[in-house]
């Protein structure tokens, strides 16, 4: 068990830094979780997010803040609802909820220097990439304890705790040296698809998340009740032989923003919203565009510029394989993407992300030349 008080009068604070510079000011930033004060949390939870893992990054406060924030997951005075001080995140939840979120992050940030060869010494900023090889070593050497403080969460009866400890040990379990414990919370989570009525979809669907995530074919979700589970289930690598996978990714995407709807909460097992997933699953599955035109087209009439990188910027990749020449006829599939693309304006405002794919495609990069192509055609 982490004795927290024994993190905060043991740690040279004053010796480590986060983003923002020397980190003396974590032990009073890390104590006010336990005031019982929503304002405070709600500062502290900013504190974590802004600057203890700014963006991802890991700094040498990172681990020690991690050690402590897991040593008072159990504390009743976790309990209190409050929301980050940070003005893009107002979830009103457990602050033990939120805690929970943040150590997943953590293990994820850790867990993308799991197989990061690169030692930064020849690139970069050399001591910035040493400092931040160093505090991702730190944070792997607590995955162990950091896993003992969440297991006991999983079975919590909020259901924004629940969640959270599974979204949290779903990044823990990627670790090498927890592989041990992969397959006992792999059967744990396998079990919900076979007592559909003893969770809610969201809880299923985040269990096939998590799974896929692991590389362990979710396949009994394919059977449950709700399609928003099966969905989930469908996203998995693992099941892009099984051609019911397929099946549940095309009827998802016959509704793209529906599906988007089916999780109200975010979910972080998912990396953006859920069409993302499916289309990218879609593309692994299929190889000719003429085969995905309904999906693609349900996409095309929904989505919009600052989406494009994750959803209608590979679909014309896929729908152009061999970039188009001046002169050469589209074909009809093509032509009816495009068209959908044009006649949608909000795929026409805000960033120029789009005019990137476009130009890779061989197409126009403005909208009128565009039309005139797809008319002329």
């Amino acid at each position: 068990m982490i004795d927290a008080r024994s993190v905060i009068e043991t740690t040279d604070w004053a010796g480590l830094h986060h983003a923002y510079g020397e980190a003396s000011d974590a032990p009073e930033a890390l104590l006010a979780l336990l005031s019982g004060d929503p304002e405070s949390c709600g500062a502290t939870l900013g504190y974590l997010d802004a600057a203890v893992l700014h963006q991802g990054s890991l700094y040498p406060v990172t681990a020690p803040a991690a050690l402590f924030v897991a040593g008072v997951l159990g504390d009743e005075r976790t309990l209190i609802l409050c929301e980050s001080d940070l003005p893009w995140d107002d979830r009103e939840r457990p602050l033990r909820a939120a805690l929970l979120e943040w150590l997943g992050s953590v293990a994820e940030s850790a867990a993308d220097w799991d197989d990061d060869e690169d030692d930064g010494e020849d690139e970069g900023e050399e001591g910035d990439e040493d400092d931040e090889a160093r505090s991702a070593a730190a944070c792997q050497a607590i995955r162990r304890d950091l896993y003992a403080a969440v297991l006991p969460f999983l079975d919590d009866a909020d259901d924004a705790v629940r969640r959270a400890a599974v979204g949290a040990m779903g990044q823990l379990m990627l670790a090498p040296e927890l592989a041990e414990f992969r397959g006992e919370q792999a059967q744990w989570m396998q079990r919900l698809a076979h007592h559909p009525t003893s969770a809610t979809a969201v809880d299923r669907a985040a269990a096939a998340l998590t799974l896929g995530n692991w590389g362990i074919a979710p396949q009994a979700f394919l059977a449950d009740p709700d399609p928003s589970v099966r969905a989930a289930a469908a996203l998995a690598p693992a099941l892009d032989p099984d051609p019911r996978a397929l099946v549940e990714i095309r009827r998802a995407l016959a509704d793209p923003g529906a599906a988007d709807d089916w999780f109200t909460e975010h979910l972080p097992q998912l990396d953006g919203k859920l069409r993302f997933g499916l289309v990218k699953a879609l593309l692994r599955r299929t190889r000719d565009f003429e085969e995905i035109l309904p999906e693609a087209l349900a996409v095309a009439q929904m989505t919009s510029t600052y989406t494009v990188d994750a959803d209608w910027g590979p679909l014309l990749k896929r729908a152009f394989t061999e970039r188009h020449t001046p002169g050469r006829p589209l074909t009809t599939a093509q032509r009816r993407f495009l068209s959908a693309i044009v006649d949608n304006d909000e795929c026409w405002s805000g960033v120029a992300n789009p005019l990137l794919w476009f130009r890779d495609a061989g197409l126009p990069d403005n909208r009128e030349s565009l039309r005139t192509l797809v008319s002329a055609t």
